[in-house]
């Protein structure tokens, strides 16, 4: 019964949400549409700006993966990751949700064919994706399309907090096994 109301729900939601804004802009009395084109106007700027430096992830992370950089960094880590209970398998994934979704969601579907999406190390994964965030992806988009040269403690931050993600979602996995 509340799946069929979520479905119902969030299908109604965006015209609701559409015909909200637009009323609410011809109330006010906006040029709704004039400022639908000079939104749609920035974001191509914006878009402009920020694409050179998604070149360049998209080529580095191809070019991680591709070399088998990853893999070796694996094995490289393989023994400290062992002092922490840490599962070797998780490591490539956990390095390059850092850089890149789509290319740690490539890996953690690589380990569902090996391990299954059941298997502590599928829980693991599933879990270490949905706690963590891609941090250097995120800080090269936002902090470099504004020109923040400067992040202070943001950085820190966001490394402390992904580490966190990562160690816990494999202790969770371990817990469910």
């Amino acid at each position: 019964m509340w799946i069929s109301f979520l479905v119902w729900l969030s299908s109604a939601l965006m015209p609701f949400i559409l015909l909200y804004i637009i009323g609410f802009g011809l109330l006010a009395g906006r040029p709704v549409f004039d400022d639908f084109l000079a939104g749609a106007k920035k974001g191509m700027g914006t878009t402009a700006e920020i694409f050179p430096t998604l070149a360049g992830l998209f080529v580095a992370v191809g070019a991680l993966r591709a070399s088998g950089f990853l893999d070796f960094l694996g094995q490289v880590l393989e023994g400290p990751a062992a002092f922490f209970h840490f599962p070797h398998e998780l490591i490539p994934i956990s390095l390059l949700r850092l850089v890149s979704n789509s290319a740690a969601t490539g890996l953690m579907l690589d380990l569902f064919k090996e391990q299954g999406p059941d298997s502590p190390l599928g829980i693991g994964a599933s879990l270490l994706l949905s706690s963590t965030e891609t941090v250097f992806y995120c800080f090269s988009l936002y902090f470099g399309s504004l020109g923040i040269r400067k992040t202070r403690y943001a950085m820190a931050g966001a490394l402390f907090a992904t580490a966190v993600g990562i160690f816990v979602s494999v202790w969770m996995s371990g817990r469910m096994a």
